[in-house]
């Protein structure tokens, strides 16, 4: 059986993954150590590399998958990214991980390759422009800032540096959920049907991109949530890095809007519960601040084990990308993931339930403050609290990385007028 994972380009169901109609086959292929960078030039350069665009791909569990890549540019949203690109110009290099869980500085290594050949086949001196979506905005950050720092690698030639939804301080991952699925792991993860998609999806979450990404992560239910070790670490060196590249023009855009309004959820609200064969009275909130008991999680026959936090904020309900995954009833959403594994346990989920959450913060995705601020999430975001030299939110809260016209027209306005 087939894992549900989290991924940048919408959900993906048990067996999804290859449901996409193939991706036209590109004009050229480059392997790279750590990944895969496929080319499409624009019809207007005549199948040469003349003003490249770099696109990463960002979390989810294994390697890139190019016709999904494709969906997720072209069809997953009402704007053809790829095809408005080459509609000015610009040739397109989607640029594919062997394994999006590894280390962002790991795949950095990977974007710092891509970017090399890239100026090596380039024809002219057209200068690139390089960014990507969710994590691979993170990735190729790290990318850019190490090529300027290091005095071993050659210069990135690069004058546009864009982001898409991601989380510049930090991905929220519901604590309810992490535990939930470590708690079942723990009990069934040795089941042989349902255990290869419970181990799949605690290891994503405990993955060292997923450490580096989550704001509170936990490694098993009973843990305290906290900043994992990888995390710490990862922001050290881009610390050490001087925190972006600095030669560059750094744009991005949120999948949330910039009013402050929150997506609707409320804090402390019973997002998902269950009863049935193999879980009792077994039920996930959405975080709420100060002291809370986020989930009861008990197997048939035994003690219930009582998931606690205190001191995070209201991050399920605050303004943001959505954390996009398939639930019970067919709809997005992070809670709706565990009502799907509740369901997959042989359990009756109750039928009012709470399916989605916020992933990414608006906050975050614009580097304008940091999650663990309460009031910062809710707080209006203005052009001086951003980090980057321009940025557009989404006039709604949207799936996390949903490519539509509002952002990804901006985006192909603020690479033309680079040049």
């Amino acid at each position: 059986m087939s894992a549900p994972v989290v991924d940048v380009w919408g959900p993906v169901s048990p067996g999804a993954r290859f449901s996409y109609p193939p991706a036209p086959e590109p004009h050229d292929e480059w392997n790279l150590a750590g990944g895969t960078a496929w080319v499409y030039y624009s019809p207007l350069n005549r199948r040469q590399l003349i003003r490249p665009v770099i696109l990463c791909d960002g979390f989810s569990g294994g390697s890139s998958d190019l016709d999904q890549l494709w969906h997720g540019l072209e069809e997953n949203g009402n704007y053809r990214f790829i095809s408005e690109l080459h509609g000015v110009g610009r040739d397109v290099i989607i640029l594919g991980l062997a394994d999006r869980t590894a280390s962002i500085t790991d795949n950095a290594d990977t974007a710092i390759e891509c970017i090399r050949q890239a100026v090596s086949e380039r024809v002219g001196r057209a200068r690139l422009a390089v960014g990507g979506f969710s994590m691979g905005g993170l990735v190729t950050r790290y990318a850019l800032a190490k090529m300027e720092q290091d005095p071993a690698l050659p210069d990135h030639e690069t004058s546009l540096y864009f982001s898409y939804d991601t989380p510049h301080h930090g991905a929220w991952f519901p604590i309810a959920l992490q535990a939930f699925t470590h708690y079942a792991t723990d009990k069934w993860g040795d089941a042989p049907a349902i255990g290869p998609v419970l181990r799949q999806f605690s290891g994503l979450l405990n993955s060292p991109a997923a450490k580096q990404m989550a704001r509170w992560h936990i490694e098993k239910a009973v843990d305290t949530p906290e900043q994992a070790p990888e995390r710490v670490e990862f922001l050290m060196k881009l610390d050490e890095l001087g925190g972006w590249p600095r030669n560059v023009r750094k744009i991005g855009v949120a999948n949330g809007v910039d009013s402050g309004t929150g997506n609707g959820v409320k804090p402390d609200a019973t997002a998902v519960r269950c009863d049935g064969e193999t879980l009792v009275d077994t039920w996930l909130k959405t975080q709420a601040q100060g002291d809370q008991i986020v989930a009861r999680l008990q197997k048939a026959g035994e003690e219930p084990t009582l998931v606690r936090t205190s001191g995070l904020p209201e991050v399920d309900g605050a303004p943001g990308g959505l954390f996009t995954m398939p639930s019970p009833a067919g709809d997005p959403g992070s809670f709706g993931l565990a009502g799907l594994l509740m369901t997959l346990l042989g359990n009756t989920v109750d039928p009012e339930f709470i399916a989605t959450s916020c992933f990414i913060p608006s906050v975050s995705a614009v580097a304008a403050a940091d999650i663990d601020d309460s009031k910062a999430l809710y707080r209006p975001i203005t052009p001086d609290h951003s980090a980057l030299d321009a940025f557009v939110c989404a006039g709604r809260n949207e799936g996390h990385t949903t490519m539509t016209d509002e952002l990804g027209a901006w985006i192909v306005n603020e690479i033309v007028a680079a040049e």
